[in-house]
């Protein structure tokens, strides 16, 4: 039993409660102390006026406590003197370097729009599928002792924000909200309307929030009205058209597709494209009905609406200049219809939108000061309902997310765009499995119902990705002529190489992985063809969290070499390194051998201060090379690698000789090649259990095909087992004692995920 339960606690790490900020299944609290009594006539005074931050005495975050805090009223619509839940922007780091695991700037939203609670965080979590936003869950808040009420809880589009995604902070960033407020009677829209070359002509429709940058705002303005082939040189347009396809299926019109064309970022990478991020999802599901070309006042015009919305409004260059590209308008169509597909014909969104009610249930009920009633939030998931509230316009009817998305799915898959038969993709193989960085490599995949068919790939992450066009022609490493097996062949010039297929006919496009190119596929090579020899690179791990500690309890990446051979090697100048140009980075010290048959341990944590063996450098999880060079600095072993998982290691299989693969960690034993639980645990992300902790029901979502879900307790006792037949299922677990419990996952009787789960009764 002992033996069963460490390796439960071996895979999952320490296990504990603790929950991220913005876990959905978790409400986060925060309390907020002022020392003056009249706080609110304070906030109410700088939002009138300068909009300054009011010193707060302390924030308390989950019970941690920050003291002098900025805090501030924000909001446009939702926010008004008279009521007392209004939003807030708390700024952790406005006086002192505060922050709250890696978070500065905290914004919270007071629902006032939605009865249902569940708009914003539900659209965030459908887009985050497709493209880079912010995440999204529940806070209560509470002032001076009194609780304020439920707010929704969505990440800043920040300096952080860019940075954590693109990498960059100091480019162009702009704010595509009029500074003064967007309002019927303001004509400033920031609609991306070439206005000519004087910046002040855009000064009222949009916020720079970088240093500078109006003359590349311009620049893309200019580019949209005049000069559309060169647009890809400015703008990110495949994240365009998810941004225009995620609006308009969730007739998400508070937002460029809107009435007011706003509501989302640009910000420049340093490749010079600029990136759209959306932002403000409050009245998403049609709560918001201006189009800019008239409202949608009832259920049936919102289910209804135009999928191509705005494709011949000059008012509207970012739709229209797009999609008149015959091209963009295909991978549009291709957008719109995965979207529907996977979230809203099957009914997925529903479910997540179940229990993420069963989540806030008693906190929406113990919210004294929310806008609509308890029963308007149960009612509001499926129906529509009549309730004037909420400040400014928008009162009437709201209308039920499950009515307005039920029937817009039906209504989009019924239209002539998306009935027409789109091209297949299938069977992606490479010419070589371990390939070569500087030789040539070919791509092939099955193609049917496409007339052209496009590699994109790229070797730098965040940059564009290159083009190049894959043939049926039995000249391009294709196999014969016409037989529906297109290739091409490209250099690989990095460690790694990203990239995915697009396919078109004359009616749309698809894509493939289908959330291209937010996702896409990683060829992983190596600066030489690696020979395995008596000293090898065996194991290591680029992001340890709870495997193993060095001898200062500290938990560092890692590197493992094993001696295949029957003499003991010396390693005294030899070299381990990360970067191919600079093959000496690291030199064993004098004296370091290595057994026959033996292991050796090098922490990789740029900290050569420490007892032991600590290399001058650390590991990236996301993607990097490991290189071992001997005296005279010719690679003895090297091994590229993308996208490693916490806890879970690389290592060769079997042992010493073998290729790499994701398994269990054996720090400085014989690797096993129990692969099958690593990759459950990579393919976990892709299993969604709410909610966690439960007491009486959970739902388990995923999208990986499964067909049964075990549940087992911690000493290995199979207590329940069900089948399943769609992307969601319910599970009764009332007859589950309290305890922590594994949940398996398989798909065509092979078990693909595992997930813990917690019982609370």
């Amino acid at each position: 039993m002992k033996q069963i339960l460490y390796s439960f606690l071996f895979l999952f790490g320490t296990i504990t409660y603790g929950q991220d900020f913005y876990d959905m299944n978790t409400v986060q609290n925060i309390e907020i102390t002022f020392a003056e009594s009249n706080w609110d006539q304070l906030l109410d005074s700088e939002k009138a006026g300068d909009g300054n931050y009011i010193l707060a005495q302390s924030v308390s975050i989950n019970g941690e406590v920050f003291d002098s805090v900025g805090v501030k009223y924000k909001g446009n619509s939702t926010y008004n003197s008279n009521q007392t839940k209004n939003p807030f922007h708390i700024e952790l780091d406005t006086y002192k370097d505060h922050k709250y695991e890696a978070y500065t700037d905290i914004k919270l939203s007071n629902v006032a729009k939605d009865p249902s609670f569940l708009r914003e965080v539900l659209s965030y979590q459908v887009l985050r599928q497709y493209m880079d936003a912010p995440l999204s869950n529940y806070a209560n808040v509470t002032v001076n002792g009194s609780l304020i009420g439920l707010y929704s809880n969505s990440e800043s589009i920040s300096k952080k924000f860019v940075n954590s995604r693109f990498g960059s902070k100091k480019n162009t960033f702009v704010k595509c909200n009029p500074p003064a407020g967007a309002g019927p009677n303001s004509n400033d829209y920031p609609n991306l309307v070439y206005l000519g070359q004087d910046s002040a002509a855009y000064y009222d429709s949009y916020e720079i929030k970088s240093d500078d940058g109006w003359q590349e705002l311009i620049d893309l303005c200019d580019t949209l009205a005049n000069h559309t082939d060169a647009i890809e040189d400015v703008l990110d347009v495949d994240r365009a058209l998810w941004m225009h396809a995620f609006n308009n299926v969730l007739v998400n019109l508070d937002s460029y597709a809107g009435g007011f064309t706003q509501n989302y970022y640009l910000y420049r990478d340093d490749y010079g494209r600029f990136l759209p991020i959306v932002w403000d999802l409050n009245e998403s599901f049609g709560q918001f009905a201006m189009t800019g070309s008239g409202n949608l006042n009832n259920t049936a015009s919102k289910q209804q609406m135009d999928h191509l919305l705005h494709d011949n409004d000059s008012d509207f260059p970012l739709i229209q200049k797009l999609l008149a590209v015959p091209t963009y308008k295909r991978m549009y169509l291709a957008h719109v219809k995965t979207m529907v597909q996977e979230n809203f014909e099957d009914g997925s969104y529903f479910n997540i939108g179940q229990t993420l009610q069963t989540v806030i249930d008693g906190d929406v009920s113990a919210d004294q000061n929310k806008f609509f009633t308890y029963n308007n939030f149960l009612d509001n998931l499926d129906s529509d309902i009549s309730s004037g509230g909420g400040p400014g316009p928008g009162g009437g009817t709201t209308v039920g997310i499950a009515n307005l998305m039920d029937g817009r799915s039906d209504y989009l898959l019924g239209l002539n765009d998306f009935t027409q038969v789109e091209p297949a993709i299938t069977d992606i193989a490479l010419s070589a499995s371990s390939p070569v960085v500087d030789e040539s490599l070919a791509i092939t995949a099955q193609v049917s119902n496409g007339t052209l068919v496009m590699l994109n790939y790229r070797t730098e992450v965040g940059a564009p990705f290159q083009k190049t066009e894959m043939f049926d022609d039995g000249a391009h490493n294709d196999g014969s002529a016409n037989d529906g097996i297109y290739g091409v062949e490209i250099e690989i010039t990095n460690s790694f190489t990203q990239y995915y297929i697009y396919a078109e006919n004359d009616n749309i496009g698809k894509f493939s992985p289908q959330r291209a190119q937010h996702e896409f596929y990683t060829i992983s090579a190596t600066s030489v063809a690696p020979t395995v020899g008596d000293l090898v690179i065996n194991e290591f791990m680029a992001s340890n969290d709870a495997t193993m500690a060095d001898q200062d309890e500290e938990y560092d990446d890692w590197i493992e070499l094993y001696n295949n051979g029957t003499d003991a090697i010396e390693l005294g100048g030899y070299f381990l390194s990360d970067d191919s140009e600079d093959l000496g980075q690291w030199s064993f010290p004098e004296g370091t051998t290595i057994e026959p048959n033996g292991y050796l341990m090098i922490w990789a944590d740029n900290d050569e201060d420490q007892e032991g063996l600590h290399a001058n450098f650390k590991l990236s999880a996301s993607a990097e090379s490991v290189l071992l060079a001997d005296p005279d600095s010719l690679i003895l072993d090297e091994v590229a690698y993308i996208d490693q998982t916490t806890d879970i290691s690389y290592g060769r299989f079997p042992n010493g000789v073998g290729e790499f693969q994701k398994m269990n960690p054996t720090f400085g034993a014989e690797n096993d090649g129990t692969t099958s639980t690593a990759e459950a645990i990579i393919a976990a992300s892709s299993i969604s259990v709410y909610p966690n902790p439960a007491e009486n029901m959970v739902i388990l979502y995923s999208e990986l095909g499964l067909d049964r879900v075990d549940i087992y307790d911690l000493t290995g006792k199979k207590i329940l087992n069900q089948s399943i037949s769609l992307n969601s299922t319910s599970i009764d677990i009332s007859k589950i004692n309290n305890g922590i419990y594994i949940i398996k996952t398989f798909a065509k009787g092979e078990e693909v995920a595992m997930k813990k789960l917690f019982v609370k009764k």
